[in-house]
């Protein structure tokens, strides 16, 4: 039997001698291309939003934290993993199951003797396969990595589901800011028209600059209604995020004029390794695939299994407990053919890795792109704000200008269209443009981790 065992575990061992590869290495860069030599921002903290400093917000976020079904089915993972795990490291332990027998025979002849009688057995089984080779272990490993991984999800779920609520409330508000000055803007091009039907009537007007005045009130009366619904459909969005129907959710922020812009400091790129929770969540991928490995080539290999009985036996019930029984067995199982089905498990199980590992590098890459994305609309659109100052004041100037000299007939009616459309516009873009500043420092948290930390081992929560 020791020749066997040796025999077998030789051939298993040498069946198993592969190494997977481990692939290029992801570099690393040792400063963000788009940071900009001056920006020193404050540190990311865990309740990045309070930054923004509106109290809505931080109701919303914790709204969110507390009654997204994303975030709850990403707990409620966590809860399966644990007992995945549980259940992984059962086989270390032996399996104990107790039994009670009765049984009646008769009207049986055994060499012209005809057998009959009562029997009674009572008593506890005993079974632990030996774990020679480590399989129960690395399934263990395995199992324990996955929780981890589970519970690195549920961080990266949350913080996704915070950041597309922040992203949500913003462009509600902004749209709300949007449909107010359409409003005003609707309000500006009806008194031109009453300033244009009061010259027509005094015969200073054309019948083309009513029309032409009469097709701007139109075409701002549509743009309000489109502003509209865009916040309407914007509100849906941030309902279906908090877990709560449109008509239960009710904002009373309609401006982003008092919201303060954060400004944050990126740190240094390595830094982001260990930041983000789905970097971490394919760090323990990578760990389970190991330990997979592991339980695929020990599968291949021989294995021992203890059995034990002990109880009491007898005929009669009364004197059951007078004859106790027992019985010690050890049992030897090797694989010989199973049609390359455990040479394919381990194959299977080295593919797997491989394709971790690939998606793990490109997560490295994607979480560097993250961050440079956001510095670089931070700072592009930092510039257009600047440009945007200088040309809404101008745009304003211009209006008053042109509206008081159409009304001393110093000028067409076209150089009012003009110069309303060009404020109009300037506007609008003020909002877009600081939607996309505030919207641009959300990204950047996001990418930065949100300020995560690595919790304690999951394997170690009850």
């Amino acid at each position: 039997m020791k020749n066997w065992t040796v025999g077998f575990a030789i051939l298993a061992l040498s069946a198993c001698s592969v190494t997977p590869p481990e692939g290029r290495a992801v570099p690393t860069p040792a400063t963000w291309q788009y940071a900009g030599a001056d920006r020193h921002g404050a540190p990311v903290r865990a309740d990045w939003w309070t930054a923004f400093g509106n109290d809505e917000l931080d109701r919303l976020m914790e709204t969110a934290a507390r009654d997204s079904f994303d975030v709850a089915a990403a707990v409620a993972r966590v809860r399966q993993a644990r007992a995945a795990a549980r259940i992984a490291g059962a086989p270390l332990l032996p399996t104990v199951a107790g039994f009670a027998d009765a049984s009646r025979q008769g009207g049986l002849l055994v060499s012209d003797t005809e057998l009959e009688g009562t029997s009674f057995d009572i008593g506890l089984a005993a079974s632990y396969e030996l774990d020679f080779w480590g399989r129960n272990r690395a399934l263990r490993r395995a199992a324990g990595a996955s929780l981890e991984a589970s519970a690195f999800d549920r961080d990266t779920v949350a913080l996704t589901v915070g950041a597309d609520v922040a992203d949500a409330w913003l462009q509600t508000a902004a749209f709300r800011q949007r449909t107010d000055i359409a409003a005003q803007n609707l309000a500006t091009a009806q008194a031109i028209l009453n300033t244009v039907e009061s010259r027509f009537r005094a015969g200073a007007a054309t019948s083309l600059e009513l029309a032409q005045q009469r097709a701007t009130v139109a075409a701002q009366r549509g743009a309000l209604s489109a502003q509209r619904q865009q916040a309407n459909a914007s509100l849906v969005t941030l309902a279906a995020l908090l877990g709560q129907p449109v008509a239960a959710l009710h904002l009373a922020t309609a401006s982003l004029d008092a919201m303060q812009v954060p400004d944050v400091d990126a740190g240094v790129p390595s830094a982001v390794l260990v930041q983000r929770p789905d970097l971490a969540r394919a760090e323990a991928q990578l760990a389970a695939a190991d330990a997979n490995i592991a339980a695929a080539r020990a599968a291949m290999l021989p294995g021992v299994t203890l059995t034990a009985t002990a109880g009491f036996g007898n005929d009669r019930i009364h004197t059951l407990f007078d004859n106790s029984l027992y019985s010690v067995a050890a049992g030897l199982t090797a694989p010989i053919f199973n049609g390359g089905a455990l040479a394919a498990g381990r194959d299977l199980a080295v593919a797997q890795k491989e394709e971790l590992l690939a998606n793990y590098h490109a997560a490295i890459v994607a979480a560097f792109a993250d961050v440079e994305r956001a510095l670089n609309a931070i700072d592009g659109v930092d510039a257009q704000i600047a440009a945007n100052g200088e040309q809404l004041d101008e745009a304003r100037r211009a209006l008053r200008l042109a509206t008081s000299r159409y009304r001393a007939g110093a000028e067409p009616l076209v150089v009012v269209l003009t110069a309303q459309q060009t404020l109009y516009a300037a506007e609008d873009e003020k909002v877009q443009l600081r939607l996309a500043r505030l919207s641009g420092a959300v990204s950047l948290y996001r990418a930065l981790g949100g300020g995560w930390m690595r919790p304690p081992d999951e394997r170690s929560a009850g």
